[in-house]
């Protein structure tokens, strides 16, 4: 997902090569690129049915958003340490602050597919230790976005009606994320409390983001609904609506799962049957925003609306999609949700090739663009 250009005092960065005008450009939004690229091989890998030679796509996949996110880091530093007047100037910006929540989703989404596909390479116990630590950062890091980001928007940005978009949900979703991927690491912790205290805490998180969001979405409707139109170049950023709703889905599931056999019976009955009662009305809406959301994109791409980093907004959200009725199919034994998850996942591969292409494009773009 790209960055709009935001007005910032000059620098002698202005006058500088092509790549360090690259550099300077180099937002938080690019951490999206893993977080679609991890959720590819989380989703696949969960997937209820048997496809050959899916489980090493999905650990190709994983090993790539690993490399991503190391890559990133290192340019985000750079970014940081050569042209902090720009990074302070996206902290301030209301269309560009709420991108760090793709830093702590980036994280959770390679702590996500760690569990699930690391082990083939690294082995369970190496694999599991990974997982832990990324889920950890990525933790701290959701709770740091989800409070902060909207303090800075606050104090700093003065944001208007018209700047409202669906990319105010990123920093708010990332503790859902959590909520999700914490559940995988609960059966490593010793029995008891420390088990009991992660179910609870991700029981926890899980509320945080929900609550957040209900106050945000509404506001995304409204602006849809009211705004005179969407920009043509924003329209993949609807699909960033998708991520709350499937997200949730996933980790009301996957807390239920997490705790039988360490709540008490009666709570993780309770919970078991809290996420069909949820999820099965989240995932139904999922479904129609998902058509909306295609749609004004189908109307964008007649306008003329092209491949680049923006597409990356179409796979970790679609993703979710997946991941939902996965678990919906598992509490309910229904096998359209097994179906569902499966021809969501055909379209999110297909989403993440176009995504990857319009990255590729965009970047091959821009030396000519600067020269």
């Amino acid at each position: 997902m790209s960055l709009p250009s935001l007005a910032v005092a000059p620098s002698p960065a202005a006058s500088a090569p092509a790549p360090v005008s690259r550099l300077r450009g180099f937002g938080p939004n690019h951490y999206a690129a893993v977080m679609g690229t991890a959720m590819l091989a989380t989703a696949g890998s969960g997937l209820p049915q048997h496809v050959g030679g899916l489980r090493g796509l999905c650990t190709a996949l994983w090993a790539l958003a690993a490399l991503a996110l190391l890559a990133v880091l290192v340019a985000r530093g750079a970014h940081w340490a050569h042209h902090r007047d720009q990074a302070r100037a996206h902290l301030r910006s209301p269309a560009v602050a709420p991108f760090y929540g793709c830093l702590a989703m980036a994280f959770l989404a390679l702590s996500a597919a760690t569990q699930r596909v690391g082990p083939d390479v690294l082995g369970h116990g190496a694999a599991l230790r990974l997982a832990a630590v990324l889920f950890a950062i990525g933790a701290v890091l959701a709770v740091v976005v989800a409070a902060g980001i909207p303090v800075l928007m606050i104090v700093h940005a003065r944001a208007r009606f018209a700047d409202v978009s669906p990319v105010w949900l990123l920093p708010l979703v990332a503790p859902m994320v959590a909520a999700s991927v914490g559940p995988g690491l609960v059966a490593e912790l010793p029995a008891g409390q420390a088990r009991e205290t992660l179910v609870y805490a991700c029981l926890a998180l899980f509320g945080t983001s929900l609550l957040a969001v209900l106050v945000v979405l509404p506001l995304v409707g409204a602006r849809l609904l009211t705004g005179g139109g969407w920009p043509t170049r924003l329209a993949p950023s609807l699909f960033l609506v998708l991520g709350p709703l499937g997200q949730s889905t996933t980790a009301t599931g996957a807390i239920a799962e997490a705790a039988r056999g360490v709540l008490p019976d009666g709570t993780a009955e309770g919970l078991r049957v809290f996420s069909i009662v949820y999820g099965v009305p989240v995932m139904g809406f999922a479904l129609l925003w998902l058509l909306i959301a295609a749609a004004l994109v189908a109307r964008a791409l007649a306008q003329g609306l092209r491949p680049s980093s923006t597409w990356w907004a179409f796979t970790f959200p679609v993703g979710t999609c997946v991941t939902g009725p996965t678990q919906l199919a598992a509490h309910t034994g229904l096998a359209a949700y097994r179906w569902l998850a499966a021809a969501v996942y055909v379209f999110l591969l297909f989403a993440w090739c176009a995504a990857a292409f319009g990255a590729v494009r965009e970047l091959g773009a821009r030396p000519a663009a600067a020269a």
